[in-house]
């Protein structure tokens, strides 16, 4: 009877190392979606932003609830603060009604587009996507200061001393997202 147990326990297990070895792909595309793709590609084109670093900040920041506000008021797709948005879509004339701001923001196209705007911006600045993500998340003021303290360097090959936990940890989650896009999607 044991035996029997025990087989039948192996044969399960053996199944099912089996069906995620076939469905492996499907379900983590299922699990890292490429929603709103469309649009993605559009800016991604725009403003030469790799559209897989845009879909992992996407996926890390609302995992594709276009109407997410963060508890400190980040909103949307790309949760893009308020007057981070004003500003960018100011300096790059992107338009918003800036009386209706919040709505404007929570509009999947202007979100991607200011979002992917910005991200040109950072990446452009540090000239690598983990500097550029780390101020995404901490803010430029303060990469910048980490990186005059010598806590960064500026090519971001050290990037695991981003000393604030949440921004590290946020980093990682991106760099990550980033690597499951590029194996899926290419």
């Amino acid at each position: 009877m044991k035996n029997k147990k025990l087989l039948i326990f192996i044969i399960i297990i053996l199944m099912i190392i089996v069906f995620l070895g076939v469905f492996k792909n499907k379900i983590l595309k299922i699990i890292y979606p490429r929603n709103y793709y469309e649009i993605i590609s559009i800016y991604a084109e725009e403003y030469n932003v790799d559209k897989n670093l845009i879909l992992a900040v996407i996926k890390a920041e609302s995992n594709f609830k276009e109407d997410a506000i963060s508890h400190r008021e980040a909103i949307g797709l790309m949760q893009i603060m308020e007057e981070t948005a004003k500003d960018v879509a100011t300096k790059y004339n992107i338009e918003i009604d800036a009386n209706n701001a919040k709505e404007e923001i929570l509009d999947v196209q202007n979100n991607i587009n200011i979002g992917t705007k910005y991200l040109q911006v950072l990446l452009e600045k540090y000239g690598n996507k983990e500097l550029a993500v780390a101020a995404y998340n901490a803010g430029i003021g303060t990469v910048d200061n980490w990186i005059e303290k010598g806590i960064l360097k500026e090519d971001g090959s050290d990037i695991e001393n981003v000393p604030y936990k949440e921004t590290n940890n946020y980093v990682r989650k991106i760099l990550k997202n980033y690597q499951v896009y590029e194996k899926l999607y290419g």
